[in-house]
């Protein structure tokens, strides 16, 4: 593997200014026109493409990433998405009519208007530095926000070739990069955000929420998880394990999102071992050591930490198991464990490491899933529909991927988060606009329905039953709960979702603001 750089931390005394001066171009209004963003996404986007070549290098430099894993899951990840933002943006930036308002309040014209947070600070992993990085961004640049990026310097020429991308392409009085390591973000902790954007593990987002809540900012943060995959006696075994063995094999197990542990029943274990091995064959006739397709562990102190979780193990090794601290190689292995307080349930592996853990039946699966980690990242049920309705019925995830490995974390335009300790908001899609979005509320009253609105003013006599009257709610059920017959509610019902339905709706709606209510029951 070629040498890495020394990265060239940013100043942190530089810092502050750095911020305030992003900060300040934001109160300029300069990133508010759309024709502005959409400007600064174009220029993102061929700054992609203009390096390719050097971001599918730095990826392999830093992770061994092969030239296929660099362009579909990082490259192609984030020019899709910026696409995407470019396409829908002036969908996504309209005013919305507010919906479900009184009849009474209709007058009043309420919207809401999509608003930009402010300036804010993304501070993205090393496993895909890419993709968690300038995916976020894109959304952030849509929503109208000023930007500082913080790349993980665990990926040092990832991060040397974004930052070229990010001041050769990007308007830098809106956009700046900052390298380093703990120092410099922790004096980027130091200074007032309007939402901080982290990707990474649960012990720095805890010391990032921590942080947070001392100025109020909102954070999203996207963390990891002891993800449970599970096989029932009913499952398609042999797509099972070609699917999971897929999502270990992808970026060497350095997936947040990818199955912690398998919970495999009994009756169909040997098959689905032997299922593994098949497919482990099939994917590399001739192993994962000599091949381009399979990466690395990104640094010495990640792949001594997966060592230490196989040699703590009390389970049975049933493939792989080879390893180079030289070349920070790590085999896909699968080990046979027989308790969840084994060393590699315990904590998130993040490599290429498979324990699986045999049941009697779906119920101890279902229990030992809900004690290992109450809500990961991500959950894949493998079985018949019963059986993976009731995993998701029962178990609770930021995500799922039924029968599969973590498919649903690899839509560029679907919503993805984790909850709980696995993280909390989501973005991707028109997700990554509204992250870092306000929607703001909005009414404007004409001076001409001051006679109107005199009924809010002193003194109050006589008026509380008059202001109810206008738009109070009514309840449609009893004192038990049960939902009461009205005429109204049923006439309503009528033609739902039809033009003659909606018609129907709104003459009945004025002609009970008009105080004829009596008349309808």
């Amino acid at each position: 593997m070629a040498s890495i750089p020394q990265l060239e931390f940013t100043n942190k005394d530089a810092i502050p200014d750095i911020v305030n001066g992003v900060r300040s171009t934001f109160h300029t209004q300069k990133t508010k026109p759309l024709e502005f963003r959409l400007v600064q996404l174009r220029k993102l986007y061929w700054g992609m493409i203009d390096n390719q070549k050097a971001i599918a290098a730095a990826c392999k430099q830093d992770l061994g990433k092969g030239h296929f894993e660099a362009n579909l899951m990082e490259l192609d990840f984030c020019t899709q998405t910026i696409i995407y933002c470019c396409n829908n943006l002036e969908k996504w930036a309209k005013d919305e009519t507010a919906k479900d308002i009184p009849f009474a309040n209709k007058l009043l014209f309420p919207k809401i208007r999509k608003e930009p947070l402010g300036c804010v600070l993304i501070i993205g992993p090393y496993n895909f530095p890419v993709n968690l990085l300038i995916a976020p961004l894109a959304g952030a640049i849509a929503a109208g926000c000023t930007v500082v990026l913080k790349p993980s310097e665990n990926a040092p020429n990832v991060a040397v070739v974004l930052q070229k991308v990010i001041e050769g392409y990007l308007d830098p009085s809106c956009y700046r990069v900052i390298q380093g390591a703990i120092p410099e973000t922790t004096a980027l902790l130091e200074q007032k955000w309007d939402k901080i954007f982290y990707t990474g593990g649960a012990t720095v987002g805890t010391i990032i929420a921590k942080k947070a809540a001392e100025t109020l900012t909102p954070v999203t943060l996207e963390l990891g998880g002891r993800n449970p995959a599970i096989i029932t006696k009913n499952a398609d075994i042999r797509l099972a394990a070609r699917r999971l063995l897929w999502g270990k094999i992808v970026n060497a197990g350095q997936v947040c999102v990818s199955q912690n542990y398998t919970l495999v029943d009994k009756e169909v274990l040997d098959r689905f071992v032997a299922e593994m091995k098949t497919a482990m064959k099939e994917y590399y006739p001739n192993g994962t050591r000599n091949t381009d397709d399979f990466g690395r562990i990104i640094n010495d102190r990640q792949w001594q930490r997966l060592k230490k979780m196989v040699d703590e193990s009390k389970g049975k090794l049933l493939m792989g198991g080879e390893m180079d601290e030289s070349d920070r190689y790590i085999e896909p292995t699968i080990i046979q464990v027989d308790s969840q307080t084994d060393s590699l349930l315990v904590d998130e592996s993040f490599g290429p490491l498979m324990p699986i853990l045999p049941v009697n039946n779906l119920d101890e699966a279902i229990r030992i899933a809900n004690e290992v980690h109450e809500t990961p990242l991500g959950l894949y049920p493998f079985g018949n529909k019963k059986e993976t309705d009731r995993c998701l019925r029962e178990i609770r995830s930021g995500g799922a991927s039924v029968n599969d490995g973590f498919m649903h974390g690899s839509l560029p335009t679907m919503p993805f988060g984790g909850v709980g300790d696995s993280g909390q908001g989501a973005y991707r899609g028109q997700a990554s606009f509204d992250c870092f979005t306000h929607r703001r509320s909005i009414t404007s009253t004409p001076s001409w329905l001051e006679g109107m609105m005199s009924v809010r003013y002193p003194p109050y006599t006589g008026k509380l039953e008059k202001m109810r009257s206008m738009g109070n709610l009514k309840p449609n059920f009893d004192r038990d709960g049960n939902v009461k017959f009205s005429l109204v509610s049923y006439v309503l019902s009528l033609g739902a979702g039809s033009k003659t339905g909606g018609l129907i709706r709104y003459v009945l709606v004025l002609l009970a603001a008009l105080g004829l209510r009596q008349y309808l029951g």
